[in-house]
């Protein structure tokens, strides 16, 4: 339904259902009991010859204009990937960051990053000089981290000047353009929401004069008047981001290489979404929110952490069939061969925090929209190849879910040594499940060693035959003796950072979860892919039966997965 149609007035919201007391002690007396969508089994949607894969987000790749792209050094990544035996390239979010450059907190569920495009291919199609290409050296920087403020704005005069001459001289590529902004009515909604931001100095929707604000039809027909050139530019980068992710799609699946991507559970309050479809969101009349998303007290804070994100009206989700979220998970599984489907948790229940509050500490469990959102997405999508990432405060009803959802979920070692064995421990891992040496929440896998307490070093030491080298090597070998017992684990998939493959320490950490600033920025620098990390690699995924059966690069770009693949599928190139 189009935003503008949609009913202003909007009913309170129904009083929230709590989930039981103890997340531990299972789900509150009387809940309803899931029948599952598919064999609970988990591994029968699973199906699929052991493989592997690398964490990496594009922001972190090597080149020389100050963030990572989808261009020239992705795709040799790519080369890198195969040569490693690598089957499966995991990214973070790719949509284009509220602040701060977390990709978890998005502008929009649809649109991609503009500071993600490459600018080399717009040289070769003549749309930009080469001397265009040389930044400041206040972008540039020292190539091991993004300086996001300064990258944003100089990337985006450089794709304007591209526009620019795009708009004199189309070329044959005109009609594709054409195409695309047929084919995607976000569009639409999403170059108002930008230029309506550019226009007022960045600032978020919710400070805008009131009849833009509440999105009045006079105020809009204003501003699609005044911004024809502005708009036309912003369909023009969101054809370009598109373009090359569907480019290294293609490049990737030659390679027998799939793509996974990560769906976060919740959009920035300041974005085109919410602005779009406040009857959506838990907010008050003038657009502020009435709770906010975050997590209660765990091993990354005694305070829990504050998001800040706002809450979904599951109630209003369920009347309208999660049409929202249909669209949401098709436009992403149309450019990625897999999904994450980040903080799985949340659609069995999640931690609602007052909007006021100042730590997260104050929040409380609700009941989330459980199984029939899944039912839905289902009868809509067929099977969709999604991931469950079933990790934090954990209770037996976010497993029932899970499994009766079909769905594999997310075993992270590092969490696997602590007093008592976990789910999370090497020897209680399941085929139905992707196996990961850290995410990137977590510390590197050396990091991680060196500030472990002496209980679990011992614990792991034991467990990875640490322990029969000196103490003083023990170290050195934490980061592969961890990737070891990823790529060793029953589970089918088993994903690694690439920070865990090159043996990285703590300065290579790409997030620490309760602090918004200073992450995300980390870059790997050029020279650390190279020929021997990638044979050592392969031979360790040969050892561990997880080599693809392609030992080659292909001559043609293989079909992209279909939005309905199920996953076993996908991950068959």
């Amino acid at each position: 339904m189009p935003a503008d149609d949609r009913r202003a007035e909007r009913p309170d919201l129904e009083a929230p259902t709590a989930h039981g007391s103890a997340l531990t002690s299972g789900p509150a007396p009387g809940a309803r009991e899931i029948s599952p969508l598919r064999p609970a089994d988990g591994v029968q949607r699973f199906q699929t010859p052991r493989r592997a894969g690398i964490l990496l987000h594009p922001t972190a790749l090597p080149g020389p204009h100050g963030i990572g792209d989808l261009g020239p050094g992705a795709h040799r990544f790519l080369d890198w990937l195969h040569d490693a035996g690598q089957s499966v390239w995991q990214m973070l979010p790719l949509g284009p960051p509220a602040a701060h450059g977390v990709p978890y907190s998005a502008l929009s569920s649809h649109a991609l990053n503009p500071a993600l495009v490459a600018l080399e291919p717009l040289v070769e199609a003549g749309w930009l000089e080469a001397s265009d290409l040389e930044p400041p050296s206040e972008v540039a920087g020292d190539g091991r981290a993004v300086a996001f403020g300064r990258v944003g704005p100089w990337k985006r005069e450089r794709l304007r000047r591209a526009f620019d001459q795009f708009r004199a001289l189309p070329g044959a590529l005109g009609e594709e353009h054409v195409r695309f902004v047929g084919e995607n009515p976000w569009l639409a909604t999403w170059e108002l929401f930008v230029v309506a931001r550019a226009r007022h100095g960045g600032r978020p929707w919710w400070r805008w004069p009131k009849a833009l604000r509440r999105r009045e039809p006079d105020a809009l027909d204003a501003l699609r008047r005044d911004t024809v050139d502005e708009r036309a530019c912003e369909r023009f980068i969101q054809w370009l981001a598109h373009r090359q992710l569907a480019a290294l799609r293609a490049a990737a699946r030659s390679r027998g290489i799939v793509l996974m991507g990560d769906l976060p559970i919740y959009v920035a309050r300041d974005s085109v979404d919410v602005w779009s479809y406040p009857d959506l969101f838990d907010l008050e009349d003038d657009g502020a929110p009435r709770h906010v998303a975050g997590v209660p007290p765990d091993a990354f804070s005694d305070d829990g952490q504050l998001w800040g994100n706002p809450l979904y009206r599951w109630s209003r989700h369920a009347d309208e069939g999660f049409a929202w979220w249909t669209e949401r998970l098709r436009a992403a599984l149309a450019a990625f061969d897999l999904l994450r489907l980040d903080h799985f948790r949340a659609f069995s229940a999640y931690w609602q925090v007052p909007a006021d509050a100042q730590t997260a500490r104050d929040g409380r469990w609700v009941e989330g929209p459980g199984l029939e959102f899944f039912r839905a997405i289902e009868r809509a999508l067929d099977a969709p190849a999604l991931v469950a990432e079933d990790l934090g405060d954990i209770d037996e009803a976010v497993h029932v879910l899970r499994r009766a959802a079909g769905l594999p979920g997310m075993r992270v070692l590092q969490f696997g040594f602590e007093d008592e064995p976990n789910l999370h421990s090497p020897h209680r891992h399941a085929e139905d499940c992707v196996v990961y040496s850290g995410t990137h929440d977590n510390d590197t896998a050396r990091g991680w060693y060196d500030t472990l307490d002496q209980a679990a070093r011992d614990r792991f030491e034991r467990v990875a035959s640490l322990d029969r080298l000196p103490a003083t090597e023990r170290a050195e070998h934490a980061a592969d003796a961890l990737v070891r017992l990823a790529l060793g684990s029953v589970a089918r998939l088993s994903i690694v950072p690439l920070q865990d493959v090159l043996g990285l320490d703590s300065s290579a950490r790409f997030n620490r979860p309760g602090e918004a600033r200073g992450w995300w920025r980390w870059r790997l620098a050029s020279d650390q892919l190279d020929e021997a990390s990638a044979a050592r690699l392969r031979a360790l995924t040969r050892l561990f039966e997880r080599l693809s059966t392609s030992t080659a690069p292909a001559p043609a770009a293989a079909p992209a997965a279909e939005p309905n693949t199920t996953i076993g599928e996908a991950l068959d190139c």
